[in-house]
């Protein structure tokens, strides 16, 4: 488990990282957002001990990173897949590893074949391409077989085959009662892989909730409702003005339906004898909800554009 408590972080007069409280908790993916500069990075820093809090304190397994007398065996962390010597091997970086913190040599072979480098662990990793050097950094965080993982950016330059691997291999480790904790700025990934987020913006705390929670409660009550008919469709919006609904066509058979619940628009059409080829929910997506949460957050950006542009996606 990995606990912040009051963690904060000042570089002269910039507040980096703002009195962040939180627990990440075993068993689950937990998945970290935020925009450019919100404080991810040197909040990753801290939990490692690579920056020292101003204030406040950041706990592995109730510990501070520093008292922990085998680090690797307790916390394993991806923070840059390129801090690897290019001219070593890959078998000779992950065997060198191990020497520096008493782990059996066997390892080196077992987490080798875990994340697919098997065959070519003895190539060197100044010749890997993005995706096979961070599957080098995932052995690496694996080679102390431990209770928590801290990955940044782990889908970063991975094929799609390497995505769904990684996504199916991260949901393995927390099904085995592991911290997974990563951060990403691909939604659609996170959307699929993550059980429970952690949003910050400008280094403090925006959201922390579990996935369906936080989809659901931005969904907004919209129903998606598309029939053979255009006429009855006609005769079903004039109904639906009874409920205060907001409706607009998405084409000559298609409606979006605002601020009127599926039961609703699905009772109203059966009443009056619509014929519907669709009705369903629209779920707002992880983009869309990330974009609202952050529009004060970006720290880089044009305002006016930001708007729209979050504006746009809600109405999508």
């Amino acid at each position: 488990m990995i606990t912040l408590q009051g963690l904060t972080k000042r570089y002269g007069d910039k507040t980096a990282v703002d009195d962040l409280s939180l627990e990440i908790m075993p068993g689950k993916i937990t998945g970290f957002l935020g925009p450019n500069g919100a404080g991810k990075s040197t909040t990753m820093r801290m939990i490692l001990g690579l920056d020292l809090p101003t204030s406040g304190q950041a706990l592995v397994n109730g510990r501070p990173y520093a008292q922990i007398p085998n680090p690797l065996c307790e916390i394993g962390a991806l923070l840059d897949a390129k801090a690897v010597h290019p001219s070593r091997s890959a078998r000779n970086h992950l065997r060198a590893m191990a020497l520096s913190h008493g782990l059996p040599l066997s390892r080196v072979e077992e987490v080798l074949d875990a994340v697919g480098l098997a065959d070519v662990a003895d190539r060197k990793a100044g010749g890997f391409s993005l995706g096979m050097g961070q599957r080098l950094g995932i052995a690496g965080a694996l080679l102390g077989d431990p209770q928590v993982l801290m990955l940044d950016e782990p889908v970063n330059g991975l094929d799609p085959d390497g995505v769904r691997w990684i996504r199916q291999f991260l949901r393995s480790l927390a099904a085995e009662g592991r911290t997974v904790f990563i951060s990403s700025h691909l939604m659609s990934e996170m959307e699929l892989t993550a059980d429970r987020l952690i949003v910050i913006g400008k280094g403090r705390l925006i959201a922390d909730t579990g996935m369906e929670e936080l989809l659901a409660s931005h969904a907004g009550g919209t129903v998606r409702v598309r029939g053979p008919e255009s006429g009855a469709l006609h005769g079903l919006v004039s109904a639906l003005a009874g409920y205060a609904a907001d409706v607009q066509w998405a084409g000559s058979n298609e409606l979006i339906v605002s601020g009127a619940t599926v039961e609703q628009v699905g009772d109203l059409a059966h009443e009056m004898g619509v014929r519907l080829h669709e009705l369903r929910a629209v779920e707002a997506s992880l983009e869309q909800v990330y974009m609202e949460l952050t529009a004060d957050s970006v720290e880089y950006g044009n305002s006016a554009f930001q708007q729209h542009t979050a504006a746009t996606a809600t109405r999508a």
